[in-house]
C-alpha cells in the first residue's frame, strides 16, 4: 500500500512514533517501521502490456537517450522503433543500441510523417523551439506523445498544442519528472494526510550550481531567451509545476524580480581573451575555466559526440573548445538570462510561496521549506525533515538518487502505461496542468521585464 492509503491520519501519527526522535533513516527502514510500501512507484492502475509500446525518437541528444533508454532496460515494455535527429553521430549511435533499421533513421522531424503510421507514439526531445511544430503533426495523425520540457517556448504554443490534444483525444504527456521523485512524492503524501495540518506556505530553491548555469545558460543553447526561452521556462518550469501540485490548487497571480548581474562584458577579467584557448592570462584562476571543466576535470562531455575510443577524447574536446561556444569566455557572450530571480505566487487557497532560482552556488538539489498550521517540512532533495509542533518530535527520511531525483524512468513507465491502456489517468501531469504551471513561468517573465503583479489564467 502507499502513504496515502494508509490507513487514517491518527493511525499514521501512532506508528510515526515507532520511528525514533532525530535519527535519519533510509526508506527502507522508515517504510518497513510504518507498515508501507516499500517501492515508492508501486502503482495498482499498472497492467502487464499485451506487446511493448512503439515509439519515435525525435531528438536523440543527452535527454532524448535517457528517456529511450527506459526501453533498453525494459524491453517488454517499450520499443524504440525510428528515430530522427539532425546529428549523425547522436542518430546513429541510438540507431545501433536499440536495433533501428537504416529506412527508419531520420535527419529531420518532417519526414516521420510523410508517410503511414510508423508507431503507436512519439518522444519529442528536441530544441525548444522545434517542439510545436512535431507534436502538433503527430496529435493530427493519431500519435500519443511524451513531450520535453519546456512544452514549448511561447505562451501561444503552448495554449496551441493544449486545444490539439483535447480536439484529438490523443494523450500528452509532459516530462514533469520531479513529480517522479521519491523526495516530491512523499513530502505531497505527507501534505495530502495533513500531517503538518492546513498549508500555509511554501519556500523553494532551485540552485542551479554555477559550473551547470555557465554551461547551459551562459555558454549553451538556453543562454539568450530570444533565440531560445526565458529561463524561468526552460530552467524553472519543473519548479512552477511542482509548487503548484504540492498547494494543490490554481496559482492567481504572480511577480517576479531579477536580472543578469555577473555574465556580462563589464566582469570581463583583465587579461581575459575571447576563448579559453586563446592564452587567457586569467584562465587558471577563473571557475569558469572552458579548459578546466570540460577537458582537464571532463565534466558535461555530451555535448562533445565524442568518438569510442576515449584516447581520442582529449583532440576532439580541444577542437570543440576552440569551435564551439562551449570554449568562448563566459563575461563575452550575447548571454542574456538572469543569474538569480525570485517569485511571488499567491494561489486561490490563499497559500503563498517564494520560489528562487540561483545560479551562484556551489551545489545543486532544490531546497524545499514547506509552514503549515501544525508543523512544517524542510528538505534538500535527498532528505527531508518533518517537525511537529505540539511535541517538537522530529522525523528525517533520506534516499541517494541522481540529478532529478530518481525520477525519469519513473515518468517513462507512467506514460508508457498509459500509451498501452489507453488511460490519461495514469498521468500524473494532465496536459492542461503542465500548461497552467507553463503559463505561471510566462506570467512571472512578464512581471519580471514589467515590473507588474500578473495574473494567470488557464
Amino acid at each position: 500500500m502507499s502513504l496515502r492509503q494508509f490507513m487514517s491520519m491518527r493511525a499514521l501519527t501512532r506508528a510515526l512514533t515507532a520511528v525514533k526522535e532525530g535519527v535519519v533513516h533510509g526508506w527502507g527502514e522508515t517504510a518497513r517501521v510504518l507498515g508501507l510500501q516499500e517501492d515508492l512507484y508501486a502503482n495498482p492502475l499498472h497492467t502487464p502490456l499485451q506487446r511493448p509500446v512503439t515509439v519515435v525518437l525525435i531528438g536523440a541528444g543527452h535527454r532524448g537517450t535517457i528517456y529511450a533508454n527506459f526501453a533498453a532496460r525494459n524491453p517488454a515494455e517499450m520499443r524504440v522503433v525510428a528515430v530522427a535527429d539532425p546529428n549523425h553521430h547522436r542518430r546513429d549511435r541510438l540507431a545501433r543500441l536499440h536495433g533501428v533499421p537504416p529506412e527508419r533513421c531520420f535527419d529531420s522531424w518532417e519526414p516521420v510523417f510523410d508517410g503511414p503510421r510508423l508507431a503507436d507514439a512519439v518522444i519529442i526531445a528536441t530544441p525548444d523551439a522545434l517542439h510545436s511544430g512535431p507534436c502538433l503533426r503527430a496529435l493530427d495523425l493519431g500519435y500519443d506523445v511524451l513531450l520535453e520540457k519546456p512544452i514549448a517556448p511561447t505562451e501561444a504554443e503552448c495554449r496551441a498544442i493544449l486545444a490539439k490534444a483535447q480536439a484529438t483525444g490523443r494523450l500528452v504527456g509532459v516530462c514533469h519528472v520531479l513529480r517522479y521523485t521519491a523526495y516530491f512524492r512523499e513530502i505531497k503524501a505527507l501534505l495530502d494526510k495533513g500531517l503538518i495540518g492546513e498549508l500555509i506556505s511554501l519556500q523553494h530553491l532551485e540552485p542551479i550550481e554555477h559550473v551547470h548555469m555557465s554551461h547551459s545558460y551562459v555558454r549553451g543553447p538556453w543562454r539568450n531567451s530570444a533565440s531560445s526561452t526565458p529561463i524561468i521556462l526552460a530552467k524553472s518550469c519543473h519548479d512552477t509545476d511542482i509548487i503548484r501540485w504540492l498547494v494543490g490548487d490554481h496559482a492567481d497571480n504572480v511577480h517576479c524580480f531579477g536580472n543578469l548581474k555577473w555574465f556580462t562584458n563589464v566582469n570581463a577579467p583583465e587579461g581575459s581573451t575571447e576563448r579559453c584557448t586563446d592564452g587567457c592570462r586569467v584562465e587558471h584562476e577563473c571557475p569558469y575555466s572552458a579548459l578546466q571543466i570540460y577537458l582537464r576535470d571532463r565534466k558535461r562531455l555530451y555535448v562533445f559526440d565524442l568518438p569510442e575510443d576515449s584516447t581520442q577524447w582529449d583532440a576532439v574536446i580541444l577542437q570543440g573548445l576552440k569551435t564551439t561556444d562551449y570554449g568562448r569566455c563566459v563575461y563575452r557572450m550575447d548571454n542574456d538570462q538572469p543569474d538569480h530571480l525570485t517569485v511571488n505566487m499567491l494561489f486561490r487557497n490563499g497559500v503563498t510561496a517564494a520560489f528562487s532560482m540561483e545560479a551562484f552556488v556551489s551545489y545543486e538539489g532544490r531546497r524545499t521549506r514547506i509552514m503549515g498550521s501544525l508543523g512544517d517540512v524542510t528538505g534538500d532533495m535527498e532528505s527531508f525533515t518533518l517537525t511537529t509542533f505540539k511535541t517538537g518530535r522530529r522525523r528525517t527520511w533520506t534516499m541517494k538518487t541522481d540529478a532529478h531525483g530518481g525520477g525519469d524512468h519513473p515518468m517513462v513507465r507512467d506514460w508508457v502505461q498509459a500509451v498501452g491502456q489507453q488511460n490519461p489517468a495514469l498521468l500524473s501531469s494532465p496536459i492542461e496542468a503542465s500548461v497552467e504551471s507553463h503559463l505561471m513561468a510566462f506570467a512571472a517573465e512578464r512581471s519580471r521585464l514589467q515590473r507588474t503583479i500578473e495574473d494567470v489564467r488557464l
